[in-house]
């Protein structure tokens, strides 16, 4: 530890760190179960049972839709979350957003579908949406921003890194969980199978929950308080006032990780059975497997980036996204399931991991302790707008104008590669940098006495 790092007094020992960061990594991976979990089921039965009015391909449109709807309030729950994270604390935040994720997914599983209710259930199942998009849009800035500010500028990429795997557990829980459901009978898992998922969240919940509350405040978050630096402005004022380029550069550098992501993990599931005509047992489980693999390439990546920096690490990743678009694709349309099954596996352990896996060191170090919280979600959760949350929708979309074929879902992805690889090539490198140092310029001016409890 160094003096920088962790001022005296508020250095963390070995066993608070490792609570931190698995409180980041089981919290993480209970929200994005939650949040895959919807979207695996309206790859696979959501369009029957809330949309049956539509053909098969517009219905599955209609679920992405829905998907989608998540995505847009992220922004707001990074403003809102953020503003806990960075006027009250970084766990009050976290515990907050775990707990408002669980509710919502939990209640989906006792939503009546379209043969009970009519168009009250859509409506039911877009509201409740709306609530998880909340909760994911302030955890995925809090837990990574706590874990970041545990570790030291030379181990922060890796330790921060760990945070990221919550991303393919939960998918892999999620994944797995919907191929133990459709070893069932289909009339079973439209009726309550579905549900079953949904439903095990509340066990996932109550376990991320009583490790978060037994984590510390960041020491930087506890430092910058005790030293009067936290300012009582909004923090999304400040961030938009001085870090603006900050923003746009953390928008950017997320479009592929995030479009790919949701290309491969999620609108693939839908293509691959409905297009290709997989079984979806053999897709979940290419998926699943990619998932399984990529919880230990992730930490790799990060190590990497710790050593050669991020921008190099990251760069890398951009470019092996662009050149596996088309083949990941011809891989798919071989009808062999091994080779889809490699696709998957380089398009989420090699692609994702290599560039979503630094996300979390990078977008703490774009942003100064003071809005750290807010800026590094706002950054994540706009990308999202534009890039992973409409991806599934427009993959779909894609494939329909090109008459059933898939090159404008690769030049999809090629074209969001270029808009990261641009991204993170005006990105100074930010592996050295100290999280207690203010990069805006701006001078940290003392609070009053009264103000530092903040």
């Amino acid at each position: 530890m160094t003096l920088d790092d962790n001022p005296a007094g508020l250095a963390p020992d070995r066993k608070s760190v490792r609570i931190a960061v698995s409180s980041g990594v089981v919290g993480t991976a209970v929200e994005y179960y939650d949040f895959f979990v919807y979207g695996t089921a309206a790859a696979l039965v959501l369009n029957r049972l809330f949309f049956p009015n539509f053909s098969p391909v517009l219905g599955t449109l209609a679920a992405f839709a829905t998907f989608a709807v998540g995505f847009v309030v992220r922004p707001v729950g990074a403003i809102l979350l953020g503003h806990v994270g960075d006027r009250v604390g970084r766990k009050r935040a976290l515990v907050f957003s775990l707990m408002l994720m669980g509710a919502a997914t939990f209640a989906i599983g006792f939503l009546p579908t379209y043969a009970t209710a009519g168009i009250t259930a859509p409506i039911l199942l877009v509201t409740l949406r709306l609530v998880q998009g909340l909760a994911l849009g302030g955890e995925w800035g809090g837990a990574t921003v706590l874990a970041s500010e545990y570790a030291t500028k030379g181990n922060r990429g890796f330790l921060a890194s760990f945070v990221q795997t919550g991303s393919p557990i939960g998918l892999l829980l999620s994944s797995g969980a919907f191929a133990l459901v459709g070893l069932a009978p289909d009339s079973f898992v439209d009726t309550w199978g579905w549900r079953i998922p949904f439903w095990a969240s509340a066990v996932l919940v109550g376990i991320g929950l009583w490790i978060r509350m037994r984590i510390m405040e960041s020491p930087e978050f506890r430092r910058a308080t005790a030293a009067g630096e936290m300012s009582e402005k909004a923090p999304i004022v400040e961030v938009f006032r001085e870090s603006w380029r900050q923003v746009l550069i953390a928008i950017g550098i997320r479009f592929v990780p995030d479009i790919g992501f949701y290309i491969a993990a999620t609108f693939l599931v839908s293509y691959a059975v409905t297009t290709e005509h997989y079984a979806k047992g053999d897709i979940l489980a290419c998926v699943s497997i990619a998932a399984a693999i990529e919880i230990f390439t992730i930490p790799f990546f990060g190590r990497l980036s710790d050593r050669f920096g991020r921008r190099k690490v990251y760069v890398g990743g951009v470019v092996f996204w662009m050149l596996l678009a088309f083949p990941l694709f011809a891989l798919i349309g071989s009808g062999s399931v091994v080779l889809t099954g490699i696709g998957v596996v380089l398009a989420l352990a090699l692609g994702h991991s290599s560039t979503w896996g630094l996300g979390a060191a990078i977008n703490s170090e774009l942003f100064p302790t003071r809005y750290r919280t807010t800026g590094a979600a706002l950054g994540l959760n706009v990308s999202n707008i534009v890039g992973g949350g409409p991806a599934a929708l427009l993959a779909s979309a894609l494939v329909i104008a090109a008459g059933g074929g898939y090159w404008l879902v690769s030049l999809y992805i090629i074209v969001a590669g270029g808009l990261s690889l641009w991204a993170i090539l005006a990105m100074a490198e930010t592996s050295r940098r100290d999280l207690a140092v203010d990069y805006t310029g701006r001078a940290v001016s003392p609070q009053p006495a009264k103000e530092q409890a903040l």
